[in-house]
Parts: structure tokens; sequence; C-alpha cells
């Protein structure tokens, strides 16, 4: 069975800007636990350790599987070991007087607590935001895969008009997509960085559904099936002549692309269709201001006067509890950097991959809006995804 492993240059390429991060807030260096973040730096995500210092080779320190570390990663020192062996290659590593960084974002309380003591004298602080800030900008590989992406979720929104059908349940209408996505290599897994966030494919929901509040730091909801899963598709039936938002988000290779549409059965009242245009003015805006050196917080300026141009202001991004941002940064997570929001500077720079999810939210009678994924280059944005943009009337 032959699978894609990230190259070595990748990989290394990754650890040096890293270190260069480190070096520059005087950290000596960092060890790498999170599932994420072990894929990003070392290509598996196998139960290990990685620890990357300023001054000696990465080192994957692996408790299970060994064998399938060495066969995925491409870090040239793998050992096997327990958390002893961590504590005394870090000591013999780093400076006792240094500092070493940890995913504090991350990183459970009582492992945190177990590290700082094991680890002393060293220091531990966080490392959470220099993490963050290398991931934000992709290298050319990395965009490619996320292209793959893109084109397994083309494959997946061409089939909604063969399957969509008026009465079906909005359940079966995303188990028969989300079947058409494993077939053509979507892992299943969609990875989020936030505490307790979490989300099974994306967001499936038509009418009135897709206006239903829950948890998910998202301007959508959803009932889900139960209360232990509340968001997404639930049992409801599909009607005429409301909208069906299908938001999903395709990851091939461990890397995901997120993307909305629009369809109904029939037609939609007017509301809802100068709405969704409005959406597209905020896209197509946007996109002419996303060049490097723009700040989100102006882009995301930018999106609230179109709404408010619009007279639909009050719907944008959620009617009870609007959430203040119109885009995410996307790549081996969800909730990556950069992120489009109120206040929150951030500074495009080519290579960053966001996810721009401009949407309305009607109580009761449903949801409109787009989403695509973009990546920033030196001429400003290029749309990863692509699907007709206009709402889908079969």
């Amino acid at each position: 069975m032959s699978m894609p492993h990230t190259p070595r240059e990748e990989l290394y390429g990754r650890i040096e800007r890293f270190q260069k991060l480190l070096a520059d807030k005087g950290v000596d260096g960092a060890l790498i636990l999170q599932k994420a973040d072990l894929f990003y730096f070392a290509g598996t995500c196998q139960n290990a350790h990685l620890l990357i210092s300023g001054r000696d080779e990465p080192t994957l320190i692996v408790k299970k599987s060994l064998q399938r570390a060495q066969r995925e990663s491409r870090i040239d020192r793998i050992i096997p070991g327990d958390f002893d062996i961590v504590s005394k290659t870090v000591a013999s590593s780093l400076n006792p007087a240094g500092k070493l960084g940890l995913e504090m974002d991350v990183l459970p309380a009582n492992l945190f607590l177990k590290y700082k003591s094991s680890l002393s004298p060293l220091g531990v602080v966080d490392v959470s935001r220099l993490i963050r800030e290398t991931r934000a900008v992709k290298s050319s590989y990395e965009i490619e895969c996320m292209k793959e992406s893109a084109r397994l979720n083309h494959v997946m929104f061409s089939a909604v008009e063969r399957i969509l059908r008026e009465g079906m349940m909005e359940v079966e209408l995303a188990g028969e997509l989300e079947s058409i996505y494993r077939k053509n290599g979507h892992q299943g897994a969609v990875r989020m960085r936030g505490f307790n966030q979490e989300l099974f494919y994306g967001h499936l929901m038509s009418g009135w559904n897709s206006s239903y509040p829950s948890f998910f730091d998202g301007p959508t909801g959803g009932t889900g099936l139960n209360p232990s899963y509340p968001q997404s598709a639930g049992f409801k039936k599909i009607c005429r002549n409301e909208p069906i938002m299908v938001d999903y988000v395709g990851v091939y290779n461990g890397y995901m692309v997120d993307q909305a549409r629009i369809f109904a059965i029939g037609a939609l009242p007017c509301e809802l269709v100068e709405a969704h245009e409005a959406a597209l003015k905020i896209r197509t805006q946007i996109m002419k201001q996303g060049l490097p050196g723009t700040n989100g917080k102006d882009l995301y300026e930018t999106a609230c006067k179109i709404a408010a141009d619009s007279g639909y202001e009050r719907f944008f991004m959620g009617y009870e509890d609007p959430v203040r941002f119109v885009g995410h940064g996307i790549g081996i997570e969800l909730d990556e950097a950069p992120v489009i929001a109120k206040n929150v500077n951030i500074t495009l720079k080519p290579g960053m991959t966001f996810a721009l999810e401009p949407k309305f939210i009607f109580p009761e009678t449903g949801a409109v809006g787009i989403e695509d994924t973009f990546v920033v280059t030196e001429n400003g944005l290029e749309q990863i995804t692509y699907f007709d943009e206009s709402i889908q009337l079969l």
C-alpha cells in the first residue's frame, strides 16, 4: 500500500522557520506533541514527541508505533521512548537555565503540570502563537494539497443535484454526500484547535434548521440528531421553496478546504435572494481588497458595510448571537490563522490561506450566503474552491 508522505525538504523548511521564531523570542527549544502540529513538523501522527531545539537535529521520540513513524516521517533522527526518554533527551539537548516551549493552547492542564515539574529547572513558556504563525503561511506543496481537497469538494457538490429530492431527511442527504466524500479519499476527521470545538464533515441544513442556534463558533448551527452532538443535519424533511445549505469541509491528505453553496427545490423568498446577492458582493469586494499588506480587520469592516447597505445587517453572520468574523484560516486545522475579524490586526502575507464565508441567517426561514477558500498571492486573492456561486434552483 502506497501512501503520500510529506517530503523531507518540506519538513525541514518548516522546522527552520520555526527555529528562527524561537531564537527571536529567546526560547531554546520546543516540545511538540499535539497531533496536527506533529503532522506539520514531523509528517506523522503517531504517539510521539518532537523536540526542536535551536542547535541540534530535531528528535522524534516515539512511544507507539515506532515502525509507522519511521515509515511515515522524513525526520532523520527517530528513536523509541516513553516520557522518561523524553525528559532525558530534553535535559541533554537544552541549557538547564534555558526556556522550553510547549503548546499551551491545547495542552491539558495536568499534562502541563507534569512537564513543568519533570523538566525543571528548565523554564516552560507558551509557543502556540509561534506555531500558528509558522503554519499560517503555506508552501506551494501545501497549497497543492489544498487544491486536491478542492477537487474532492467539486465532485461532492456536483452530486447534490442528482441526489437531492423533496421529502428526504437532511441526514439522508448528508449520508449520501458523505459517502461520495469517503469513496473519493476524504479522511473523515475535520481537525479543530479550539477547545470543545468539533465538526463532522460540516453543516448541512435546510429551512428553519439552518437558523437553529448551536454552540459552534460559526454563523450556522443546526439541531443535529440529538443533544450529544447538537449541530448540522437532523431528521427534518427537506421541503420546497426553502434554502438548503451544504457547507462542507473537504480533506485530502491532511489538508482542508471549506466551501458552502445554497440549493433549493423551487424558488426562494425575495429577501433571501437579495441577501445572497449581498453575500456575493461582499466576496467580490474582499477579493479586490485582499492584497498582501492588507489588515484583516479592514476587510471585516468592508463586509459589515456592504451588509448594512443591503438592509439585512441584523441577519449578518447570525441573528441570535452573531459571530464577529467573516473569514478564518484553514489548512491542517479548520481554525488556523489568519482570522478576518472585528478589531483583529492581522497582515495578509503571500501563502496565507483562509475561508471567506459571508452569510445571512434569517430566524425560522433559513440561511443564505457563500463560502470559498482562498490563498493570498503576490497579486491578491486566488480562489482555490470552485462551483457555481449562484443559488442552485432544482
